[in-house]
This record gives structure tokens, C-alpha cells and sequence, in this order.
């Protein structure tokens, strides 16, 4: 057992870094082009966050353990606009910026609803994925182009992306390089090893990704937003877990579904996890709306509360509690 809880850190630690890798090469190669920073954070950096999600339901996917893509999707949502957020309401109160509460919450919100009907057949097609890739994109061309105005121009200025120091292109493609290679060996590492924990301990793959994945690919946000609501910048970590939230639903659960169509069980497909789910995106957004875009303590600690109960019913659901 031991053996394999050091695979399974092995295995995000290597997810970790390999996003970061990706990240920077990606972003360096775009400075090169040309590509605005303002274009850069919404687009590579924003992804790169939820790199680790999106590889390991890849291997998930090849597996044919579609439960594990959605519950690690599921739980890396739930993660994020209840523990996360949460947390950081706890340390200082978290301010959503205007654009974000009027935009990408809204977004957010339509895009778990759309998830209901492409689930409920208990099956993900490799035409549902792509439409729901096809949504993706358009979001994104929709939000660089909005992104163009006044108003973003100046968030832009205000917390813009830091650029490294100059390295040559093939130090770029190298970082990307290894961070591919990082992220497909640290991606079967987590999602075998996740497995075997989760065998062993008698639970279902629908918690295995909810619980042991989803929590170790959400750690990374977790430190950077916690270090941000110390520093006094907890502006900056809203919009990153709202775009994972929209990140993992389309494009993790679509380009899962490319690789291999997937098969999930009836408490995922529309059943009380996709709801709990359903549930983080609606306390969010009320606290949110409630506090006039700061989420102060208190409505931190009921979002505390909410995840609390979110592993509690995981943890029954399975008979270990």
C-alpha cells in the first residue's frame, strides 16, 4: 500500500510540473508571435490550471472508467467553488470582479445545466463531445473578443501576465515537450495508482475521482489562492476557478469522450452528484450576488459547510462511513 501512495504523489507531483512546463513553453512560444497578454491569460494560462484534469481523464477514458472522468470533474468543480473559494473567503473576503460576476458566473451556470442533458442518458458520445468542445471554443472566441474593451484592457494592466526572462525558442518547445511527457506518465501514475487505493478501499470509481483525484489536481489552485487572499489579491483566483469550472465540464468530459465514448453510472448522469455539483455553482453564485461580489467569512464557512457534506455523502454513499 505504501508503494502505491507514493506513485499516487509521484504521479501529481509530475502532473503539477507538467502543466507549469507546458504553461511557460506555451506562453513564451505565444510572446514570440505576437500574442497579447491579455490573450495569453485567458487562454493558455487559464488552461493550464486545469491541465492535470484534463490528462488524467484521458488515461481515464482509455481505461473505459468513465466514472472516473465525470466524478473527477465533478469533484474538482465542487472543489473549487466550495472548498477553494471557501478557504480563501476565511482568510480575507474574496472580490469577484465585476466582469467575472456578470459574465463568466453566468456562463458557468449555463454550461453545468447544458451538462444535465448530455449525461442523462447515462452515456457520452463522440458527438456530444463534440459539441460540447464546439461550446467551448466558442466561449473562448466570445470572451477574447469581449476581452478586447476598456474594461479588460485595464484588468490586463492591473495584474498582468509576468513574462520570464528570454529564452530562445527551442527552450520553449523543450518546456512543452517535457511537460507533455510530464503530464502523460504523471497521468497514468495518479489515475492507476487512484485506482488500486480506491479497490482496496472498496469505493466505487465515481468517488475514486470525486475524492483521491479530484482533490490532488485542485491542490496547486488551492496553494496559489490561498497565497493570493494573503497578499490581499484574492481578486485574481475567482476568475481562474470559475474557467476551471467551464474548463472542466466541456472541454475535460468532451475531449475524454474523442478519446473513447463514455459509459457512467446513474448517479452521475443527472443523479444526487451531478446536483451536489448543481449546487456548489448555485451557493456560489448567491453568496456572491448576496455580498455584492465580495464573499465574506461567513458565507466562506457555508461554503465550507457545503463540501463538508459533499465528502460526507460520498463517503456513506460508499458504506465507509
Amino acid at each position: 500500500m505504501l508503494w502505491v501512495l507514493l506513485l499516487l504523489a509521484g504521479g501529481l507531483v509530475l502532473l503539477w510540473k507538467g502543466a507549469d512546463l507546458l504553461s511557460e513553453g506555451a506562453v513564451g512560444l505565444a510572446e514570440r508571435m505576437g500574442v497579447s497578454q491579455l490573450i495569453i491569460g485567458l487562454t493558455i494560462v487559464a488552461m493550464g490550471t486545469s491541465a492535470p484534469e484534463l490528462a488524467a481523464g484521458i488515461v481515464a477514458a482509455r481505461d473505459g472508467r468513465g466514472d472516473i472522468v465525470v466524478g473527477n470533474v465533478f469533484g474538482a468543480n465542487i472543489a473549487d467553488l466550495a472548498m477553494i473559494a471557501g478557504l480563501v473567503a476565511m482568510v480575507g473576503h474574496l472580490r469577484i470582479q465585476a466582469t467575472t460576476l456578470k459574465r463568466e458566473i453566468p456562463a458557468m451556470l449555463v454550461v453545468a445545466l447544458l451538462l444535465l442533458p448530455v449525461l442523462r442518458n447515462m452515456a457520452i458520445s463522440r458527438l456530444e463531445a463534440v459539441f460540447l468542445v464546439a461550446v467551448f471554443a466558442t466561449l473562448m472566441i466570445l470572451t477574447i473578443r469581449t476581452a478586447r474593451g476598456s474594461a479588460a484592457r485595464e484588468l490586463a494592466r492591473e495584474w498582468p501576465v509576468v513574462a520570464e526572462p528570454p529564452r530562445t525558442v527551442g527552450k520553449d518547445i523543450l518546456f512543452m515537450v517535457l511537460g507533455f511527457v510530464a503530464l502523460a506518465i504523471g497521468a497514468n501514475m495518479a489515475v492507476h495508482s487512484a485506482e488500486a487505493i480506491g479497490t482496496r478501499a472498496g469505493l466505487s470509481d465515481a468517488v475514486i475521482g470525486a475524492t483521491i483525484l479530484a482533490i490532488g489536481t485542485t491542490l496547486p489552485e488551492l496553494m496559489t489562492s490561498i497565497v493570493a487572499a494573503v497578499k490581499g489579491r484574492q481578486d485574481i483566483s475567482v476568475g481562474n476557478l470559475v474557467g476551471s469550472v467551464i474548463f472542466n465540464s466541456l472541454l475535460v468530459v468532451g475531449v475524454a469522450a474523442l478519446a473513447r465514448p463514455l459509459l457512467i453510472s446513474q448517479r452521475l448522469a443527472g443523479g444526487t452528484d451531478y446536483w451536489f455539483m448543481m449546487g456548489a455553482c448555485a451557493a456560489f453564485t448567491v453568496v456572491a450576488l448576496l455580498g455584492r461580489g465580495t464573499i465574506r467569512r461567513l458565507s466562506g464557512a457555508l461554503l465550507l459547510t457545503l463540501y463538508v457534506l459533499y465528502l460526507f455523502y460520498l463517503l456513506r454513499s460508499t458504506g465507509a462511513i
